[in-house]
């Protein structure tokens, strides 16, 4: 089986909301399949981790701690919960002014966390970037480049992906040539 020393993961975080706005599809349910954290921690990710491996998974703002659970499971050391963090704007480029159980959320993190011992490439990427809103949840390409540019040109997945990007192998239920975890 292929070891991976850079998972890239964006999961589908099942939550407690409900669908709101004028269509009433704002909810990740309505989006696409979610799960729990209980079927996201058991699948088997140590399985195709490096000896050395660095995980950079984005996370639900309103649930910091199953992210940190959710790390641990799946054999991770958590070394900082905004280790990238996407500062939201309109088409427009004005502050996207989002849901939020608390307080508008205008942006979303990603957390780095490792297994065993890699060592950055790069130490000069900055954690905030700014980047107008896409469809639902979807992130910007350019994080990915960020995550190659931090760990290198190595072996590396992306997790519930939902596009094949050259140079990365693939999981996710939206994709073709998904590799099987």
């Amino acid at each position: 089986m292929k070891k991976y020393k850079l998972i890239y993961a964006d999961p589908p975080w099942q939550f407690k909301n409900k669908n709101t706005g004028g269509s009433m599809k704002s909810g990740a349910a309505a989006q696409y399949n979610v799960m729990t954290i209980e079927d996201l921690k058991a699948m088997d990710i140590q399985s195709i981790c490096d000896d050395d491996c660095v995980l950079i998974m984005w996370w639900v703002g309103s649930m910091p701690q199953e992210a940190i659970d959710l790390c641990s499971a799946w054999g991770f050391t958590l070394k900082n919960m905004n280790g990238l963090v996407r500062r939201k704007l309109t088409k427009n480029l004005l502050d996207f002014f989002g849901m939020g159980w608390w307080t508008r959320a205008g942006s979303e993190s990603a957390i780095i966390a490792t297994k065993g011992k890699p060592k950055p490439l790069s130490r000069s990427i900055r954690a905030v970037q700014s980047f107008a809103v896409r469809e639902h949840s979807r992130k910007p390409d350019e994080f990915r480049d960020l995550a190659v540019e931090l760990v290198g040109d190595v072996p590396r997945l992306e997790m519930f992906a939902r596009q094949k990007t050259d140079g990365w192998d693939v999981f996710g239920n939206e994709v073709e040539d998904s590799i099987n975890i």
